[in-house]
């Protein structure tokens, strides 16, 4: 007989107040493909882009079931070698696009992007950690080559992507600038350790010196005013698109980077198992916790969708599927 699992399944633009839970059929192994019981899922921003938008392309699969990221364990390890009831974190490499994703009882996975994970963290904290801290971590580490004798500008802080980056530098030693377009969320920065808080009306320019690294998350929309407050020699990594501007038109590298600074950019579609190891033993050499915004439990699904394309959770949303 088959075995029937509740999902969020969607084939066209879809606002978080429409979003309802499906019967589906649970999805059987494959090779190089494994099945996880999915314990809990963290949500993002480029999930309320697929509902949003994005659905209607043709390199979408639909229906779908969105989700970038989750946490479980295994129910059918198929040819990867690992045990049933192996506990892994999975992220990208097509999930909630090219193949269902986490907004489901159960996922059928490639092995490529699922890592097995020793944590004791409980389901729902592991949860915030995958997506958003991959991000954060290559964006300092990898793109901006943080140190501890950096000052760094986060642009756009008030986000989970913004306030776990905060963590992670500060943790590292780094003098951390934080912004925010809300002067209502002035407060949120600095409770999250920013040693600076600028309100952003949209030009940084003569309100702070000395950035060397800057964390750009608001995108195209800010991104000539950061770079045009850099130290020379320093670097601009472009992350996030919370402005909701996907392309620079008319861009011209010789005269939009400014002399001597340099300009990167993080996509983070291609997590390794070693990368994911450094951010938990880093977690746990320092002791951090994992940041959670907001919690809500999978049968509330619709109403964790509405926060999310809200934007009013000061944090990650985490969904809990199966805390057992």
């Amino acid at each position: 007989m088959e075995k029937i699992m509740k999902a969020v399944m969607i084939d066209k633009p879809t606002k978080g107040e429409d979003v309802v839970l499906s019967k589906t059929a649970v999805p059987e192994e494959k090779p190089r493909w494994v099945v996880v019981k999915v314990k809990a899922f963290g949500m993002n921003h480029s999930e309320e882009i697929l509902r949003e938008f994005e659905i209607q392309n043709d390199y979408i699969q639909k229906p779908i079931i969105p989700g970038i990221e989750c946490v479980g364990e295994i129910v059918n390890a198929s040819d990867s070698g690992w045990k049933v009831g192996q506990k892994v974190v999975a992220l990208m490499g097509g999930m909630g696009r090219s193949f269902n994703g986490s907004y489901a009882e159960y996922a059928l996975l490639p092995i490529h992007h699922v890592f097995p994970i020793e944590s004791e963290l409980l389901w729902m904290d592991m949860a915030a950690i995958p997506e958003t801290y991959f991000t954060a971590w290559g964006s300092l580490f990898q793109c901006l080559r943080l140190t501890k004798e950096d000052k760094l500008l986060v642009r756009g802080a008030t986000c989970a992507l913004g306030y776990v980056a905060i963590q992670l530098a500060k943790a590292l030693g780094c003098t951390v600038v934080g912004t925010t377009h809300r002067e209502g969320k002035m407060q949120l920065l600095k409770d999250a350790g920013c040693d600076e808080c600028i309100l952003d009306d949209g030009s940084l320019c003569g309100k702070v010196s000395g950035i060397t690294k800057a964390l750009e998350l608001i995108g195209i929309k800010t991104l000539k005013d950061t770079m045009m407050i850099i130290e020379q020699g320093g670097m601009v990594c472009n992350t996030g698109v919370l402005g909701k501007v996907y392309e620079w038109n008319h861009f011209d590298p010789i005269k939009d980077i400014p002399n001597g600074i340099c300009l990167t950019g993080f996509y983070s579609n291609d997590p390794t198992k070693s990368v994911m190891q450094d951010i938990f033993c880093f977690m746990d050499e320092h002791q951090l916790k994992p940041l959670i915004g907001a919690t809500y439990r999978f049968e509330d699904i619709r109403e964790a969708c509405i926060a999310l394309d809200s934007g009013k959770v000061n944090g990650k949303i985490v969904v809990s599927v199966d805390e057992s």
